[in-house]
């Protein structure tokens, strides 16, 4: 849980290749409120084996500086344990939330930024660094026949929750509707947007301007 609410403090993993940039990382955030790392990794097999040993809520993925494209790994991961990538290229950052990752940052980014990026993500939010989303907004603008349908008012209301990191039972609770029509109205937003997923939804809707920021 977040130690920013008083309960507890997010557990953090640390991934990366290159262990004086995961030690360094360890040191930068050790001074962050509501934030503990417990343990540092290295990709692949041993990333899970990390883990299930240190039980952490959060991973900070580090690419590297020079990565051209997102490690199998991090598509494979539990899904009760969310991902903030550090990266050194656009297209990079994009294929991450393709993959899956829930926050990028650029490997610049001060504890502060990182720290809360991590607290954000363990929220149910999505994160991107300011510089970064305009990058990816510019390079990525989809075209008006992205859009399959229009969506109707009521759509675009769960849509607007959905990217708050609501779950479809929050989301019916907020708007006075059924937990099923909360899923029929997220599977239908899905569709409309052609997006792979909930987070695929939120990143193509935000790339069409739909959402309130």
């Amino acid at each position: 849980m977040d130690g920013m609410d008083g309960i507890g403090v997010t557990r953090v993993l640390i991934v990366g290749e290159d262990p004086l940039a995961r030690g360094g990382l360890a040191g930068l955030l050790a001074g962050e409120p509501g934030l503990s790392v417990v343990g540092q990794t290295a990709p692949g097999a041993q990333t899970v084996a990390a883990i299930a040993g240190f039980q952490p809520e959060a991973v900070l993925w580090d690419l590297g500086v020079n990565a051209q494209e997102v490690p199998e790994g991090l598509g494979s991961l539990p899904a009760a344990v969310v991902v903030v990538v550090l990266a050194g290229e656009d297209e990079v950052a994009a294929e991450a939330l393709a993959a899956g990752a829930r926050g990028v940052l650029p490997r610049e980014a001060g504890p502060g930024r990182i720290a809360a990026a991590l607290r954000a993500a363990v929220r149910g939010l999505v994160v991107l660094d300011e510089e970064l989303a305009s990058a990816l907004l510019r390079s990525r603008a989809p075209s008006a026949s992205a859009l399959v349908e229009p969506l109707t008012a009521r759509e675009l209301e769960v849509l607007q929750l959905l990217s708050e990191g609501l779950s479809n039972k929050e989301i019916g609770a907020r708007l006075g509707i059924s937990e099923s029509t909360a899923k029929f109205h997220v599977n239908a937003i899905s569709g409309k947007l052609g997006a792979n997923g909930r987070t695929d939804s939120v990143m193509r809707a935000a790339r069409l301007g739909l959402l309130l920021l």
